[in-house]
């Protein structure tokens, strides 16, 4: 039996009488819950709730206080499928039912599907562009318009020119009429997109002055309703220009965030609200000189420290005295430095500022965040048989190539141990004690 739809003209937040006809176990659950619960469909005989269609999401509410999860039509297009928590639809059964409505969310979609016909029609009115798509998010809004293959030609001028004039048509408070095909010819109305085929009544939406477009959803009275209504972009999309926006109350509580945002960087850098853009932009430019600058600090002292470290073990070679490449001195030979203090960001400058100037292995490990590195310039050198085996000993993890390798332990007694092992694996340490 059909579900008699009471959701055009039933908007309040009393109760809504009804009469629950069936419960019915879901056998196919909506693509887009993720969750293991069991579903049942709650069957009306009339029903106050919007079903998810024509990109305008499911009304929320309840049916004698059990929550709605949300609405579907039926495959069959005839019964509206209340879906509810299994759990929750054992204290239902057939007989009388009180429906309450979640007007909040109603206004909400109503507001936003009515700004998109607004929005659409004075896309295309201004720009001869068509609206292909539209999605109605939890945030955020948009539509995808059919700019023929320039999907950035609107300009932010051209966004603005739109905002505006749809702000003219909200506070000239136009009507908005609804249309029922027959006993009106859908044929004389400017559709702004093709009514669909097969359906015994067409419902056409006029925005007086900017819009005419078949659609099965709520919308406002007029386009005073909506309030307001704010462009905040437009992007490439799949060839089109996806266009986001918001309406309603999202516009007063996105300006909100936004004040409480701007007072705040107001505060923190001691300008006007008017000028945080400028102010945040100088910021980010000298911290990024100071970055820089830092870098080069740290650069300046990796090379001081790898050339202390390789002057004490003597492992210096011909590049230590100012060649470009590394030296010979040092071959064949695994250096092991243990640092107590030092970080392994920090040991891994110093290890490249080193390995420049000889040809030996060098194996630096840091104690505080029980890591290792491990590396060697020498042409033709493959390091990695001098530290698998060990670091797999020692439940370690790591890996990499023939010049570099690193790893990190679970403990420092275990990186203590790998690192006896490579000490005690045939090579000569040359450099056993810690640098700090």
């Amino acid at each position: 039996m059909k579900t008699e739809r009471a959701y055009y003209d039933y908007t309040a937040a009393g109760p809504y009488r009804a009469e629950i006809r069936e419960l019915r176990p879901l056998e196919q659950k909506p693509a887009k819950d993720k969750t293991d619960a069991p579903l049942v469909a709650v069957i009306l005989d009339k029903t106050i709730f919007y079903p998810e269609g024509g990109g305008q999401g499911a009304d929320r509410g309840s049916i004698n206080g059990v929550p709605l999860l949300d609405v579907q039509e039926s495959p069959s297009g005839e019964e509206i499928l209340h879906l509810v928590n299994a759990a929750d639809a054992a204290k239902l059964s057939p007989g009388p039912a009180e429906l309450l409505l979640d007007t909040k969310r109603r206004r909400d979609l109503t507001v936003l599907h009515t700004a998109q016909h607004l929005l659409s029609g004075t896309i295309l009115r201004l720009t001869g562009k068509h609206t292909v798509s539209m999605h109605l998010g939890e945030e955020t809004c948009t539509i995808d318009v059919d700019t023929g293959g320039n999907p950035l030609e609107f300009s932010a001028e051209t966004l603005i020119k739109v905002e505006e004039a749809a702000a003219d048509a909200i506070e000239e408070d136009h009507p908005v009429i609804i249309h029922l095909c027959p006993p009106e010819d859908v044929k004389s109305f400017p559709l702004r997109k093709v009514p669909p085929q097969g359906e015994e009544v067409i419902r056409v939406v006029e925005i007086e002055g900017s819009d005419f477009s078949p659609c099965c959803g709520t919308h406002c009275k007029s386009t005073g309703q909506i309030g307001i209504l704010r462009v905040l972009g437009a992007e490439k999309y799949k060839g089109m220009t996806r266009v986001t926006f918001i309406a309603g109350r999202r516009v007063l509580y996105d300006s909100r965030l936004l004040r409480q945002n701007g007072d705040l960087i107001s505060r923190s850098l001691s300008v006007p609200v008017g000028e945080t853009g400028k102010a945040v932009q100088a910021l980010l430019e000298k911290t990024a000189k100071l970055e820089r600058d830092i870098k080069a600090f740290e650069d300046a002292a990796a090379e001081t420290k790898a050339a202390a470290l390789l002057s004490r073990i003597g492992a210096s070679g011909p590049a230590g005295a100012g060649s470009s490449g590394a030296g010979e001195g040092g071959a064949g030979t695994v250096l092991v430095e243990t640092y107590p203090d030092t970080g392994i960001e920090e040991i891994l400058r110093i290890g490249r500022a080193a390995q420049k100037k000889t040809a030996a292995v060098l194996a630096l490990a840091s104690e505080p965040d029980k890591k290792f590195a491990a590396f060697c310039s020498a042409k033709g050198a493959d390091i990695r048989p001098l530290f698998k085996d060990a670091l797999a000993a020692h439940q370690g993890k790591g890996g990499g190539g023939p010049g570099f390798f690193q790893g990190l332990f679970d403990s420092a007694e275990a990186l203590a141990a790998f690192l006896a092992d490579i000490r005690a694996a045939g090579v000569v340490p040359v450099a056993t004690g810690s640098v700090k």
